[in-house]
């Protein structure tokens, strides 16, 4: 009797830990193997272009009173749920944002608010134990005590106070039941002082920040400035004036998301994979879907929501984009251009004039090599993003936007105003077989201590060299940024010996060796950005403004607050492992 209460007590004891371990972990369901031939099959069943292009449901963070807008307080919670990628797609599990999980969307709801009314934002995690896709606690990782899925998000291109960034560290599970070091309140404040532009809102929880927008945590959200709009006479209202936000997904034949869940170098890393590619091309939730538009012209808001994707648009008709804003800013002067390269985190603002095509049909296309800018070439499947349908006549109503020779002048960027100047290098770090085990900025990680201390209110340059293979997008929280200069490293391999022994660019003579070409940088690309490229065997300067960039005002809230900011790589699984450091602002 006495053994058989202690195998049945081991027994017990054995079956708790596991079902611990299991809820600490949160594993996604084994999943049989599959090949990539298999993955294209499935995208290839799917036909194109028969899906049409979702409107994402708008949330506003503002009222009227007597003509006189007041701020608005909004929940949004994060829900799993099934979303329908196509017609001929089983239901996927997804993570949705939304005010219900009826409600609840992929992407998420449009956030539309009012330049210098602030919104304040009740973000709710309402998912499960357990996640729907694999993870590496081999990263660093948020692990909750108590199982459930980490969340927490990071208004992207915001200025707003370090407590309402969406710290790495301020993640929190479903009923706030388990929260991160530097987690501290429920809702955050976007104050909405900056320029009028576009941004958007992912999660951003430390470690999990690839898998959480792959299962769909993402959303538009956009300030407006209501006598800017009524001067420029851009195309307006909702039929005209449009968000697309594109990203990249595998699916399994059960309609699953399909994300490798065997490491690289699954020694060292079980799950994690130096960049994740899939071959259906999504717009506001739907694969390859259709847009029927009159003859007249349109306002295309694109956000680029891949993992590491980049796209390369083109419209297969020749008909030029002509490009109004970037991320977060208007340019100077409208840019017509055939062709725009979008990073992961970029967005492009553009009008596209359908009164002039001379086709009934317009297919938005990419040819970007993924990964960028040496990998692999499209193909059929990831080379078409959507289509437009071109009504044969003209509207009845004609159209009386128009696309001004002025947009919007903001402060130059210049380095004469630059309080400092510094070196900024990423790394990437290989087996002796050549796969990557992980990628650092300057040789640190995230929890290295602090080093880019910028004082609040100042200008800095930073030069970014870049010695891996791939180009990065580099995005700072908080700040604007914008790159007016890239140059090509000469020598390289002398200079790669010695910052692997020395890790300092000065002592390593970079200003030598960074003589090379000078790249041209695109039209579109000149104005204030969150995010520029940085091109691989090259260095980009970078003027960063830690102010606001129409006045050069002081940010109108403490900067200098805890938990303070972040750089990275806007490559989500560089990002996770590690390409991630603190940033913090200092008082004068």
């Amino acid at each position: 009797m006495k053994t058989h209460r202690f195998f049945l007590s081991l027994t017990i004891t054995i079956t708790v830990t596991l079902i611990i371990i299991s809820n600490i972990f949160y594993q996604a369901q084994a999943q049989a193997p599959i090949t990539e031939a298999s993955l294209q099959q499935v995208a290839a069943s799917l036909q194109m272009f028969v899906d049409e292009l979702p409107q994402m449901p708008k949330l506003y963070g503002y009222s009227m009173l007597y003509r006189l807008p007041i701020p608005s307080s909004l929940t949004i919670g994060m829900y799993q749920k099934k979303w329908k990628f196509h017609r001929d797609l089983p239901p996927t599990t997804v993570f949705a944002y939304g005010t219900s999980r009826m409600t609840a969307t992929v992407p998420g709801p449009t956030i539309e608010t009012l330049r210098g009314v602030p919104i304040y934002v009740t973000w709710k995690n309402h998912l499960p134990q357990n996640h729907i896709l694999s993870w590496d606690p081999t990263v660093p990782t948020a692990i909750p005590k108590n199982g459930g899925v980490p969340t927490v998000v990071h208004l992207h291109g915001g200025v707003h106070e370090p407590q309402s960034d969406g710290s790495a560290f301020a993640w929190f599970t479903s009923n706030f039941r388990d929260t991160g070091p530097a987690w501290s309140q429920q809702t955050y404040t976007y104050p909405n002082v900056q320029h009028s532009g576009n941004l958007w809102y992912h999660d951003h929880a430390l470690g999990l920040t690839r898998v959480n927008l792959l299962a769909g945590l993402v959303g538009a959200y956009v300030i407006r400035d209501l006598f800017l709009d009524d001067y420029l006479n851009l195309p307006r209202g909702p039929e005209f004036d449009r968000h697309l936000i594109v990203f990249d997904r595998s699916f399994s034949t059960d309609g699953s998301i399909y994300m490798n869940s065997t490491g690289d170098n699954p020694s060292i890393h079980p799950q994690w994979q130096p960049e994740y590619f899939g071959d259906a091309i999504i717009v506001n939730g739907k694969a390859w879907p259709y847009l029927k538009v009159q003859r007249r012209k349109y306002r295309f808001r694109i956000i680029n929501a891949s993992n590491a994707r980049y796209f390369r648009f083109s419209l297969s008709n020749g008909l030029p984009f002509v490009q109004v804003a970037s991320d977060s800013s208007y340019l100077p002067s409208p840019v017509q251009t055939s062709n725009i390269l979008l990073a992961p985190s970029e967005i492009a603002d553009m009008v596209i004039d359908f009164s002039i095509s001379t086709t009934k049909e317009v297919v938005l296309t990419n040819d970007a090599p993924y990964p960028y800018p040496t990998g692999s070439a499209v193909d059929q499947l990831n080379g078409n993003v959507m289509k437009f349908i071109v009504a044969r006549r003209r509207p009845f109503l004609p159209d009386r936007s128009n696309v001004p020779a002025n947009l919007v002048n903001y402060q130059a960027a210049t380095t004469e105003e630059a309080a400092q100047t510094r070196y900024i290098v990423l790394y990437e770090y290989t087996t002796d077989a050549g796969t990557p085990t992980h990628l650092y900025i300057n040789g640190k990680r995230l929890m290295d201590p602090v080093t880019e201390t910028p004082i609040s209110g100042t200008t800095e340059v930073w030069e970014v060299i870049n010695l891996t293979g791939d180009n990065h997008p580099m995005h700072l929280h908080l700040a604007s940024l914008q790159a007016i200069k890239v140059q090509e490293l000469v020598n390289l391999e002398e200079f790669e010996a010695c910052m692997t022994t020395k890790n300092d660019a000065v002592a390593c003579n970079v200003v030598a060796h960074a003589t090379g070409k000078l790249l041209d940088i695109p039209p579109y690309e000149r104005t204030w950005k969150n995010s520029v490229k940085i091109e691989p065997g090259y260095q980009t300067t970078v003027v960063v403004k830690f102010n606001l960039v129409e006045n050069g005002e002081p940010y109108p809230f403490d900067a200098t607050a805890e938990p303070g900011y972040v750089y990275h790589c806007h490559i989500l699984d560089h990002e996770d492992n590690a390409m991630i450091r603190p940033l913090k602002l200092l008082v004068s």
